[in-house]
């Protein structure tokens, strides 16, 4: 992870309630959205683990409070994930022409979508893991989609020891220690902090 990224969580709150009385707020999404995109198509879900002001709020404020159980497989699966991204981007681009290009109400469409989407990963992040909302997140699928095969995790089996201490440390809840791709590994670096071998490295 960045220096930065536990800091993160805090844009989540200021957007989420402060942007309620203060719609210009919501702009601050665009940066975001802007931020993912370009960087997925050279390191896949490298911002979920390192940028992303939710994922820091999961990571290090909901971790606090989230009864942290096993994330339930089905939300990673494509007929859940798929069908949340349309609907998500069907009812934001709705919204977003009934306001008529109007400034402030263009900010309040992109607050409501944040409130909305934060509640959501509050409730899920607290029922099972802190990081379940980014199994099934609309902008992770379309990370995924864009460069799940960039800035893989490698695993060197003639130095792994089977100890998974990198499964253990793997917020998204993977199976780090093998070799097999991981779409959902955001490249937040905890699995190869952990690792007593060094057998773990991201290559392009």
């Amino acid at each position: 992870m960045l220096k930065i990224t536990p800091y993160l969580g805090i844009f989540v709150l200021i957007v989420s309630i402060a942007g309620l009385w203060f719609p210009l707020l919501g702009y601050f999404l665009l940066l975001v959205f802007a931020t993912l995109m370009i960087t997925s198509i050279f390191r896949g879900r490298w911002f979920c683990g390192n940028l992303c002001p939710r994922g820091s709020f999961n990571d290090f404020w909901v971790s606090r409070i989230s009864r942290s159980r096993k994330i339930p497989k089905s939300l990673r699966s494509f007929w859940v994930r798929v069908p949340i991204l349309a609907l998500m981007m069907g009812f934001m681009g709705y919204r977003l022409i009934s306001t008529q290009g109007i400034i402030n109400q263009i900010g309040m469409v992109f607050v409501v979508m944040c409130l909305i989407t934060t509640t959501i990963a509050l409730i899920v992040g607290v029922s099972f893991s802190p990081r379940t909302w980014c199994t099934f997140c609309p902008m992770g699928t379309m990370q995924n989609i864009i460069g799940g095969h960039k800035y893989r995790l490698h695993v060197d089996n003639s130095k792994c020891i089977d100890c998974n201490k990198c499964d253990k440390k793997c917020p998204m809840q993977l199976e780090v220690h093998n070799n097999e791709h991981k779409p959902d590994c955001i490249k937040c670096g905890r699995c190869v902090a952990a690792c007593p071998t060094k057998a773990l490295a991201f290559k392009n």
